[in-house]
């Protein structure tokens, strides 16, 4: 964001343009779309000339799933732009969600105090009662 708005009016009204904007997003899905050449690997290929790109271009869409990197390869046709212009509205998404975030920060800082007012839950007071874990210890009790 380059220059941030001045009052807290013009954040709000920062932040439900950007919400708007998120929700205009489409279809989108991780990973990336790359374009390779390879060479074959035959001697008597023209490819393995050292100044020939090699064949192609050839399409991998390349993501992650449970942990592990799938490659999809790709022709050129509907599929290839299909998958180009989900991977480019994922990466809108993630700018977009960066943006929110910005400008919910900025927002929080500039909201004003109030005495258990909106920005506050009552069971949130400062200097309030301490939470502890539930859990006692294992150690046995002295006998009596």
């Amino acid at each position: 964001m380059a220059k941030r708005p001045a009052d807290m009016t013009e954040l709000e009204a920062l932040r439900a343009r950007l919400y708007r904007d998120l929700g205009e997003v489409g279809d989108f899905r991780r990973g990336s779309v790359n374009e390779v050449r390879r060479k074959c690997g035959k001697a008597n290929c023209a490819c393995a000339s050292p100044r020939h790109p090699g064949h192609g271009p050839q399409y991998n869409f390349t993501r992650s799933v449970e942990g592990k990197t799938v490659n999809v390869h790709l022709k050129p046709g509907p599929l290839l732009d299909k998958i180009e212009r989900e991977v480019a509205n994922y990466k809108s998404f993630v700018s977009q969600v960066d943006q929110i975030v910005e400008v919910n920060e900025a927002i929080c800082e500039a909201r004003p105090i109030s005495p258990l007012g909106e920005d506050q839950q009552g069971d949130a007071v400062p200097g309030g009662e301490k939470g502890g874990s539930t859990r006692r210890s294992r150690r046995a009790s002295p006998k009596r």
